[in-house]
């Protein structure tokens, strides 16, 4: 078979491509800070577990990989600008804000707004970046929001929980 049709990922002796670093303020919740330490502890086990078995061209790769995702989580860390929720005005959407919204037609959902780190795509924790965070920013309950990818809607509820902070 010609080598052209072989999918692979990186040789074992090459270093895997470099996760991009966000350029915007590295703002993050406690639980963010927590979360993110929580994955360096956890890359560094891997990584240990790694140690020596330097003749397995694939825990090689894997090592590296491992050593990647380490840079790029101290990296985040070192730049964390942590936030604490609990400090912002009450009953105005901010970082760290635990935002009920309400659509025409569609029960009432929640959305948190936190650090870039600490989003999920499709979950309740989206990025201060997102376009939907954009547009809930500076709101009040009872005022309304359009957000370019989903429509319009209006703020319910804005909340803090103290419980997140930790």
């Amino acid at each position: 078979m010609s080598r052209a049709f072989v999918k692979e990922d990186s040789a074992p002796d090459e270093d895997p491509p470099e996760r991009p670093v966000s350029s915007h303020p590295n703002y993050m919740t406690p639980r963010g800070v927590r979360l993110l330490r929580e994955r360096e502890t956890a890359l560094d086990a891997q990584w240990a577990a790694l140690s020596g078995a330097q003749e397995d061209p694939e825990r090689r790769r894997r090592k590296r990989v491992l050593e990647r995702d380490l840079r790029y989580v101290r990296a985040r860390l070192e730049s964390a600008l942590p936030v604490n929720p609990a400090a912002a005005p009450k009953g105005e959407v901010r970082f760290g804000a635990r935002v009920v919204l309400r659509r025409a037609g569609a029960a009432d959902f929640a959305v948190r707004i936190v650090g870039e780190d600490e989003a999920e795509e499709g979950g309740e924790f989206v990025s201060w970046m997102s376009p939907l965070a954009q547009a809930l920013l500076g709101l009040k309950p009872g005022q309304s929001f359009d957000d370019p990818n989903a429509g319009a809607g209006v703020v319910v509820a804005v909340e803090y929980d103290p419980a997140a902070a930790g």
